[in-house]
């Protein structure tokens, strides 16, 4: 028998497999070394990740009450909502919509979008599904935990607003804060991160700072499957500061119910100290509920409640109060009173100017609604003589009523603490141009339409209470405001004894020091005398003379459209601004109905319902011929 030696095919094989046992383990040490070394501190902290979670426990929001400090107008309450962790969801978004729709009465429309948005969102960590979680929707989702482990359901502060959209145009609202929003400036800086609830509206955004408090958190450990096992740390949230505002709850519900029973159920009625600026009322017609963006807005009905508010023609989200421009109407008159006599147009011996029941300028005529002669300025405020206006305006010519303008600050915004505020329209060649670019060359007859408040006057119901409360005191032109105090506790945590801190200037305004505007003693007393007489001697708000406490005021009837065609909803606005007591006022309200005609008939007898409040609780006393019953 042949023996073959096989001895040398054996080293070979052997020296494969030693190569390739060693090149393995190559393969394996530098995987090791990578994940050990290269990327040992990202996946030790993904794997801490998946152990230890953090889950945010929101702050309350502070409240905010009226000026006496005890009535609460906005609160937080404790609610239940549905929450997903982001991290534990498997399948994708998309899987969930259907079950949760159906499961929590969820509009699908809204998980869609949510889930839309959070895609490009990495930073989103819980995610809410549905707010204020009924006993049934947490019953599903308990018996959903095997099926749904990323669901669970969390207590949190809702917002709590008045009921019938009471204050809303003043409170605001709060929501979610948009991916747009977290790349402005102001939110970045801050530390904001996807889900945030911020101030959306009002003064709940002017004052979020304050307001929102700080978040606590607590610690867990997790399963792999999400469920909590244990918890490690919990850190108590910072509730928010309170905010007291300067509303008088009685002057705000007077405001409100007045217009909510005028004829077209819609206008602004503003109340204010002229003494200091503070807003005692701020009421803005048809209104709406802030409930909706803080409690309904995720299920279907809300959504749909949302979109009729967007597409609803007399928009009740529209704060009239400051974005609303109107043509002031006679209201005009009294700031151009002040001007004829501080440019020296006109002066307290020789204010006669003739009326002549209107006046002709080149071949058009413009009439006056009386034949009044040749009254003084007192008479001519009283009567409401436009040909008067027409002729002081055309000795003061359009740089005068600029000039005044400018003085008023009727150019600029009030500054109030409320966001959004647009700027009043006045006349001037610029506006001119843009306003009728067929014909932009000013000319007298345009003086004649600036200076009774029509044509080239738009104002802003709160620029044009600011003018006529600082003409009441003499000329001191405080900035409008809604927060008197912020209270804060106290650095040793007694909830019991809270430190207060004064108001702050809003919008980079000081409103502590007001304007002053120079109005001689005698000017002063002349044009408000004038206005006296507009209640008191005969003039047109005679319905509203009120015995003891004399209102000085000036009704405005501001045409709309053309004369012929000011019927049904192109009626005229009716306004009455004034202050009381007349020459020591303490109080200043501005009325103004959208499209009812008069002043004197519609808009005096609003405001001297607030009058009627007013006096009861500062007198202590029913006010003689009260409009008002008590209630």
């Amino acid at each position: 028998m042949k023996f073959e030696d096989d001895s040398q095919n054996l080293r070979v094989r052997l020296r494969v497999i030693q190569i390739l046992i060693v090149l393995m383990l190559a393969v394996l040490g530098v995987r090791l070394y990578m994940l050990q070394i290269v990327k040992g501190g990202y996946y030790a902290e993904r794997a801490e990740n998946q152990r230890i979670r953090l889950l945010p426990i929101p702050a309350p929001r502070g409240a905010i009450l009226d000026r006496t400090g005890k009535k609460v107008l906005v609160d937080s309450q404790s609610i239940y909502n549905v929450i997903i962790s982001r991290e534990d969801v498997k399948g994708g978004f998309d899987s969930l919509i259907e079950p949760l729709a159906n499961g929590l009465n969820v509009d699908p429309e809204y998980l869609r979008e949510r889930f839309k948005e959070i895609a490009s969102q990495p930073a989103f960590e819980s995610i809410r599904v549905k707010e204020n979680a009924n006993a049934q929707d947490i019953s599903w989702v308990e018996a959903h935990t095997l099926e749904f482990p990323e669901l669970r359901v969390e207590q949190q502060p809702q917002r709590r607003y008045p009921e019938n959209g009471m204050l809303a145009h003043v409170l605001g609202y709060v929501g979610e804060i948009s991916s747009e929003q977290l790349e402005l400036p102001k939110f970045k800086s801050k530390g904001y991160k996807p889900g945030d609830i911020i101030g959306i509206e009002g003064i709940e955004a002017v004052y979020d700072d304050a307001l929102r408090g700080r978040d606590g958190y607590r610690k867990v450990v997790v399963d792999s499957r999400g469920h909590i096992q244990e918890e490690i740390e919990k850190v108590e949230p910072q509730a928010g500061q309170d905010l007291v505002t300067t509303i008088d709850l009685d002057l705000q519900a007077t405001a409100e119910e007045q217009l909510r029973n005028s004829p077209s159920k819609r206008g602004v009625i503003i109340a204010m100290d002229p003494n200091n600026g503070e807003i005692l009322a701020l009421a803005s017609a048809p209104t709406f509920d802030p409930n909706l963006f803080s409690q309904r807005i995720t299920s279907k009905e809300g959504r749909a409640e949302y979109a009729a508010l967007l597409k609803d023609p007399r928009t009740p989200l529209y704060n009239r109060a400051i974005q609303g421009r109107y043509p002031p109407g006679s209201t005009w008159k009294i700031p151009m009173a002040v001007a004829g006599l501080q440019q020296g147009a006109i002066s307290i011996d020789h204010s006669a100017l003739v009326c002549g029941g209107g006046i002709t300028i080149g071949n058009k005529f413009t009439r006056c609604m009386g034949n009044h002669g040749t009254p003084e300025l007192r008479m001519a405020i009283t009567k409401s003589c436009d040909g008067y206006f027409y002729r002081l305006g055309l000795k003061m010519t359009l740089n005068g009523i600029m000039q005044m303008v400018d003085e008023f600050d009727l150019n600029k915004r009030t500054g109030v603490d409320l966001p959004h505020e647009l700027i009043s329209w006045t006349p001037s060649q610029e506006f001119k141009a843009r306003f009728n670019p067929r014909d932009p060359e000013w000319r007298d007859i345009d003086t004649v339409y600036a200076s009774f408040g029509q044509v080239y006057d738009f104002v802003t119901p709160m620029a044009l209470l600011r003018t006529i409360a600082s003409i009441g005191v003499g000329g001191q032109m405080y900035i409008p405001h809604l927060m008197k105090e912020v209270r804060e506790i106290a650095a040793v945590g007694d909830p019991d004894k809270p430190d207060y801190r004064e108001a702050r200037p809003a919008h980079g305004f000081d409103r502590t020091q007001p304007k002053v505007i120079p109005i001689p003693e005698d000017q002063h007393h002349f044009v408000v005398e004038g206005m006296w007489g507009v209640v008191n001697n005969g003039g047109t708000a005679g319905k509203i003379k009120m015995a003891g406490f004399d209102i000085a005021g000036k009704t405005g009837t501001a045409q709309v459209v053309g004369l012929g065609k000011d019927t049904g909803e192109n009626k005229d606005h009716a306004w009455f601004v004034s202050f009381a007591p007349a020459y020591k006022p303490e109080i200043s309200v501005l009325a103004l109905i959208e499209n009812v005609g008069f002043g004197g008939t519609h808009a005096a007898p609003a405001a001297r319902a607030l009058y009627d409040v007013y006096y009861r609780n500062t007198r202590h006393e029913d006010p003689p011929g009260a409009l008002v019953a008590k209630k």
